[in-house]
């Protein structure tokens, strides 16, 4: 198929996005990297009226270090990302969830701000954006404004973006000395979307985990948190029998999603698999 006819815009500034947005609204999209939005287009699940084109704005690039958090601009690629030395040593979760993202053609094009603002429950980069305690920065008329991203992904696709806002940034939490993640996923074949994931941080001080987060893709209609399951691990030494509880409690607590070949019997078992796998890992 293609793509219905629309108008085209290529952004100068910030500045014009946002004006053009807040003018056409939802008649409006917004072309960063395009691996996702053209496949839309080209399938007619998009139809705009007006794609605004923001590839050119160097603002929205680069992977900066800015005190206690790593900024990584909303046009910074996957592979720009994967390669980042600034990255490997301040938040390693992203260099290792890198090369799960589809392949190397795809990283080479696709954004870590298109990835967020599309918010698809099975990508990585929104899953890795909640274990890490991320925060999204977006700016609108107003200006910029920060959204945890425990708050950002509201539902299927969908964010707390207003209409008038474009994602600029996303800021991560720099990894201190005790910090443990990992990345853990099944699918079909490598570069599919994860029939389940799992992105996970914690501190570890003599063994003993804190701060616990998981967060599950594929499973939800957003990147999912197993909080009951977090709670159950922290302040304990990652044994068998802690992983044994935090599965049974994990079982108990997510209610998966289907999908086309995989029932929520499935995915609860391999959410289990995953996290016990994962976990045992940070082991000292």
């Amino acid at each position: 198929m293609k793509a219905a006819a629309f108008d085209y815009v290529r952004a100068g500034s910030i500045e014009q996005a946002i004006d053009l947005l807040g003018r056409h609204g939802d008649d409006a999209r917004v072309l960063a990297g395009g691996q996702t939005l053209m496949a839309t287009l080209n399938m007619r699940l998009s139809e705009p009226a007006l794609v605004i084109d923001i590839t050119g704005l160097a603002a929205l690039r680069g992977i900066e270090l800015r005190g206690e958090v790593l900024r990584i601009g909303a046009l910074s690629t996957h592979t720009q990302i994967e390669q980042s030395p600034l990255v490997a040593r301040h938040a390693p979760l992203l260099t290792e969830a890198a090369p799960h993202i589809a392949h190397r053609a795809i990283r080479n094009s696709g954004t870590w701000g298109g990835s967020i603002a599309y918010a698809d429950p099975a990508a990585e980069w929104p899953a890795c954006l909640l274990a890490l305690g991320g925060t999204v920065v977006v700016q609108g008329p107003a200006g910029e404004r920060r959204i945890a991203g425990d708050d950002f992904f509201t539902g299927l696709y969908a964010t707390a973006l207003r209409p008038d806002e474009i994602v600029v940034a996303g800021e991560i939490p720099v990894a201190t000395p005790d910090a443990w993640s990992g990345m853990s996923q099944l699918a079909r074949r490598h570069g599919d979307y994860a029939i389940v994931g799992l992105a996970a941080s914690a501190r570890r001080q003599g063994g003993v985990l804190s701060s616990v987060r998981l967060a599950f893709m594929g499973v939800a209609t957003t990147p999912w948190r197993a909080r009951r399951t977090e709670a159950v691990l922290d302040g304990q030494v990652p044994d068998e029998g802690t992983l044994a509880r935090a599965v049974d409690c994990l079982r108990g607590e997510i209610d998966p999603l289907p999908d086309l070949t995989n029932t929520p019997e499935t995915k609860r078992h391999l959410a289990g698999v995953l996290l016990q796998r994962l976990l045992a890992s940070a082991r000292p």
